[in-house]
């Protein structure tokens, strides 16, 4: 799979001005990188793909979008789910590509890449062995971070086609080939009443923002996270930079909330731009 953004065709076009035969790119945003010839008609990569000047110039144009290359044709990594009524795509970054979901970014982007923004939310919750509970999937960063310090993740994921674009994500794959993963489809709302009482050790609890989903802020969830959760788990829940006006004031709510449903040494942590919480043992 070829997936690529205007910055690596931005290298492709220097190679090309500098009439290099040769140009060293990476076709998965950043994950690896391999030799691809300098030709006429366009650049070839190894396998014999050939991403053609027109197309390029098309990818050059947009900074928001990555494009997956299929038959020396590009298609915009990007489609309309009919559970949100929201377009979702990939949006490329220094790093590992982030999700826009009604334009908006679903991961911390200033300052960090995604794949940083992950590592600082899973290091706040400290998880080590036992079962964790991902209550929102997204491109599976989460859950892919999570699985390298415990037994079993179990990722929640409300819309299928946040999953379609994850599966064309190069940074997504270990979500859909490591068996600590188990993916399910369905709101978190509802699909965390199928969980018993005391089957997780670790949750963690990344939703969209508040105004894309307000349920999964509410005290009647927090009771629910609460109640999967096993005496002395923890939960760290992402609310966004709790520094900034509006950031405070929704991290205000969910400090009160998560005391309310019962949560104990409830903590905001700056740096990972969340809450943390227990439960009694």
């Amino acid at each position: 799979m070829i997936v690529l953004s205007y910055q690596q065709v931005e290298i492709i076009y220097q190679a090309k001005q500098a009439d290099e035969p040769r140009v060293l790119v990476t076709p998965d945003l950043g994950l690896t990188t391999v030799e691809a010839q300098i030709e006429q008609d366009g650049v070839r990569f190894p396998g014999g793909q050939v991403l053609s000047w027109p197309e390029a110039a098309k990818i050059l144009k947009s900074d928001t979008g990555c494009f997956q290359l299929l038959e020396d044709e590009i298609h915009k990594i990007q489609t309309f789910s009919q559970v949100t009524q929201r377009s979702v795509s990939l949006m490329p970054t220094q790093g590992a590509p982030t999700m826009l979901l009604a334009g908006f970014p679903m991961h911390r982007i200033k300052d960090v890449d995604p794949a940083q923004d992950t590592r600082m939310k899973v290091r706040a919750l400290k998880p080590s062995g036992g079962q964790a509970l991902d209550t929102a999937t997204g491109l599976g960063y989460t859950a892919i971070e999570l699985a390298k310090y415990v037994e079993h993740v179990v990722t929640l994921e409300l819309d299928p086609a946040v999953v379609e674009v994850a599966r064309r994500n190069p940074w997504s794959g270990e979500l859909f080939h490591n068996p600590k993963i188990e993916r399910r489809i369905g709101d978190s709302y509802d699909a965390i009443e199928d969980f018993g009482a005391s089957t997780f050790d670790w949750i963690l609890h990344d939703p969209p923002t508040f105004s894309l989903a307000g349920d999964l802020y509410s005290r009647d969830f927090y009771r629910e996270l609460l109640r999967v959760l096993k005496p002395r788990g923890k939960v760290f829940h992402y609310v966004g930079d709790l520094n900034s006006r509006s950031g405070r004031g929704v991290g205000d709510g969910v400090v009160r909330r998560l005391k309310e449903a019962g949560f104990i040494r409830v903590q905001r942590r700056l740096d990972a731009f969340g809450v943390i919480a227990s439960k009694r043992a």
